[in-house]
């Protein structure tokens, strides 16, 4: 007889990043993870450096400074902060707090792959709510929410597709949740949106009791080795989450990284400016090629590919693979005619570009 893990961890799909090597390639082009294509600011990878001979060191557990650094940039209560290692381990984390067996945890159908599988590994079932124009479904969400219902995770901006709910309309969804339902509010591509009607979602984690948003050094801020996150909560939220957290779960390294991060805004401002320019081009060369590019707010675009005649979604991928271009797959996202394509740096967006026309000539 040997150990075996509690019923439904063996039914849970295992969470497959986006490919970052080609064999026989020694630096293939990486765009399959949306990181950030300047790397990260040169005062946070000071700040990660200064810690090398600390490395004996707990960390503050607390992570008080960064709260307080978080708190100061965002205009947040940093009590209501609480830090993870990235904001996968928070979702995570809120599942394993407010889900359990016979509960149900709502996502839209093209979210984020984390929300089914933190669902199922708390003992939770996962219920996807379908989309419309791959957008998430505000009236789908309430007729999906029931008494089971635990935790409602709307990615806004959602990954993969780059597409957003504007304010008015995440509003009508915290209204008509069951109040019993706890709604996170993803937002981990904020900083790239450039929309009057977008909002993170402070404003509605302060408008009551049943919001939570959550954040991430991973994308804009470039520190996704790190794994850095964090999360704003209705105070009864936050004082949950430290219950069960780790007492030790953001590095100190991170911690240090992730405050000077936050104190160079001018980097900040120079990926958002390189994102707001290369974005909408790459659309326009996709669209060129002949291939649909839905529309994005993130820093990636989604590329959808015709069936069939050799110009189908995995022919590009063996393509792009050829020319050292690592895209992400969609398939496990219900998006098997799609490619994922990170923004890169200039020359990099070019060659994408090249490559797309090429393979569609």
């Amino acid at each position: 007889m040997a150990p075996r893990p509690r019923p439904g961890i063996l039914d849970i799909a295992a969470y497959v990043g986006g490919e970052a090597a080609l064999a026989g390639v020694e630096r293939p082009l990486r765009l399959a993870s949306n990181e950030n294509p300047l790397g990260c600011s040169p005062r946070a990878a000071d700040a990660f450096r200064c810690q090398a001979d600390q490395l004996h060191r707990y960390p503050d557990g607390a992570a008080s400074a960064l709260r307080k650094a978080i708190g100061k940039a965002h205009d947040l209560d940093p009590d209501r902060i609480v830090c993870g290692a990235g904001s996968d381990e928070l979702i995570q984390l809120l599942a394993r707090t407010y889900a359990g067996p016979g509960d149900e945890v709502l996502h839209s159908r093209h979210g984020f792959l984390m929300y089914a599988i933190a669902a199922q590994a708390a003992g939770a079932r996962p219920v996807a709510a379908p989309e419309t124009d791959l957008t998430a479904d505000v009236e789908e969400l309430v007729r999906l929410a029931g008494p089971r219902t635990r935790l409602v995770f709307l990615a806004n901006p959602n990954n993969p597709t780059g597409s957003y709910l504007p304010a008015d309309a995440v509003r009508r969804l915290r209204e008509r949740l069951p109040g019993d339902a706890l709604l996170v509010i993803d937002a981990a591509y904020a900083e790239y949106v450039e929309r009057n009607d977008y909002e993170a979602g402070a404003r509605f984690v302060d408008a009551g009791d049943n919001v939570v948003m959550t954040r991430t050094f991973s994308k804009i801020h470039g520190l996704a080795a790190l794994r850095l996150g964090w999360a704003y909560c209705p105070p009864a939220v936050a004082d949950a989450l430290n219950r069960v957290r780790g007492p030790f779960n953001v590095s100190a390294p991170a911690q240090a990284a992730g405050i000077a991060a936050l104190a160079d805004r001018e980097f900040v401002e120079l990926s958002r400016r390189h994102n707001s320019y290369w974005l909408p081009w790459l659309r326009e060369q996709v669209a060129a090629a002949g291939l649909v590019a839905h529309p994005s707010v993130g820093n990636f675009v989604l590329v959808q590919f015709p069936a069939g005649n050799g110009r189908d979604a995995e022919t590009a991928l063996k393509f792009l693979n050829e020319r050292d271009i690592l895209p992400r797959r969609m398939a496990a996202y219900g998006l098997p005619d799609c490619l994922r394509i990170s923004i890169g740096r200039d020359d990099d967006n070019r060659r994408v570009a090249a490559a797309l026309a090429d393979f569609m000539t």
